[in-house]
């Protein structure tokens, strides 16, 4: 699989760009702030429509323009797809596939696959367990893009549990300021409150069963790859490990905590949905005083180990990189082989941050990729193994190096 052609209108700083790209490395190469980024960043939002930057859409969009247009002509095998994508901030986005409008944006997922390494990334290691979710969530959807259907069922399911919460929890407490209509039995109406809560409970412990399950079952296959590549990439004989954190309260949190050897363990989606529904129960009253839900995964994360410690807090900065890199590594070769082809590989000002060692061990990683796409503030930062096609990228232009 390779980006043949980017093209963008109004993405970030440019008016118009053109990108044509090749099999193999392609270097681009400007100082910081010229826009090679802007660029790369283009093809990562093809690819799972959203930017490793930024969480939401408004800055993608150039100042001035009502909306961005990115353009990606993929080539997978002998067939060639355009996928294009429409940013408007405030309204729907929209794609086409081949120039025929879809329904949904998020039917161009699996069109491209890629898989972006950036100086962000040291926030799985090191940030807030809702990078280290993003990370699990995001390559479930590279590897089945059916996902991204389920988790955007789940935020909805949420959002709408959190806001009953908060209104029944009021209630409940008696310090609701809404005045009911006469003959209206309060008793009678925070008993109705409690049972669409019940509902509510089913509707998240359902889906919300799915997605644990899903993400268990990606631990057990990403976890080997985790361990090769991140000795390879560190050069270290260091063990690394990545153990799932659930939300769900007593024993059967802290047994999904211990993590599985193999798929076969692990629960099924119906042991998990049971699994929710209880802890839920066994923290109503919390939810209902706070106004917020407990358990679930969105609540969950994933704890990275380096021998007997934690990586977060006891991570040397350059086991803090190589432990990122052998993240997004493992996720390479874990979508490789689904797919039977290569996803395409980013690495945004990568080198520039790792030393010597590292620099040469990944580029020997890399070197049989189908296509690698790079970003660097000089040319010295690249390892010379990884000769190729370089752009050179000066306020906004983009042309041979």
């Amino acid at each position: 699989m390779i980006v043949r052609h980017l093209s963008v209108a109004d993405f970030r700083s440019y008016e118009r760009a053109e990108l044509p790209l090749e099999p193999g490395v392609t270097t681009l190469v400007g100082l910081n702030g010229q826009g090679k980024t802007n660029l790369v960043e283009a093809i990562g939002y093809v690819a799972s429509l959203s930017s490793h930057r930024v969480a939401n859409d408004q800055p993608l969009v150039r100042f001035g323009a009502e909306r961005a247009v990115v353009r990606c002509a993929v080539l997978t095998g002998e067939r060639e797809q355009l996928v294009e994508l429409e940013i408007t901030p405030g309204r729907a986005n929209r794609a086409k596939l081949g120039r025929s409008p879809l329904p949904r944006t998020r039917d161009v997922l699996g069109t491209l696959r890629t898989v972006l390494f950036a100086p962000e990334d040291l926030a799985l290691v090191k940030g807030d367990p809702e990078q280290r979710r993003r990370f699990l969530d995001d390559l479930l959807v590279q590897r089945q893009p059916r996902w991204a259907g389920v988790r955007s069922d789940y935020d909805k399911i949420l959002r709408q549990r959190s806001a009953l919460l908060k209104s029944a929890g009021s209630s409940l407490r008696g310090r609701g300021r809404r005045r009911l209509p006469e003959g209206v039995d309060p008793a009678a109406d925070r008993e109705e409150a409690l049972r669409t809560l019940d509902i509510w409970d089913e509707h998240l412990a359902t889906v919300g069963a799915q997605l644990l399950y899903a993400r268990l079952r990606l631990l057990t296959d990403l976890v080997p790859l985790l361990q090769s590549s991140y000795r390879e990439v560190s050069d270290s004989v260091s063990e690394v490990t990545a153990r799932y954190r659930s939300s769900i309260p007593g024993p059967a949190g802290e047994k999904l905590a211990a993590g599985y050897a193999e798929a076969a363990s692990v629960p099924t989606v119906e042991a998990l949905r049971e699994l929710l529904q209880e802890g839920m129960a066994q923290v109503r009253d919390q939810e209902l005083d706070r106004g917020v839900s407990l358990v679930g995964p969105h609540r969950d994360d994933v704890v990275l180990g380096l021998g007997e410690m934690p990586a977060k807090g006891y991570a040397s900065h350059g086991e803090s990189w190589s432990f990122a890199l052998g993240l997004r590594l493992a996720a390479y070769h874990l979508l490789r082989t689904d797919l039977q082809d290569d996803p395409v590989l980013i690495l945004d000002d990568v080198f520039a941050e790792l030393d010597s060692g590292r620099r040469t061990r990944l580029a020997g990683l890399i070197a049989d990729c189908e296509q690698v796409l790079i970003t660097a503030a000089v040319e010295d930062d690249i390892p010379a193994e990884l000769a190729g096609a370089r752009f050179a990228v000066t306020k906004g232009e983009v042309g041979p190096a």
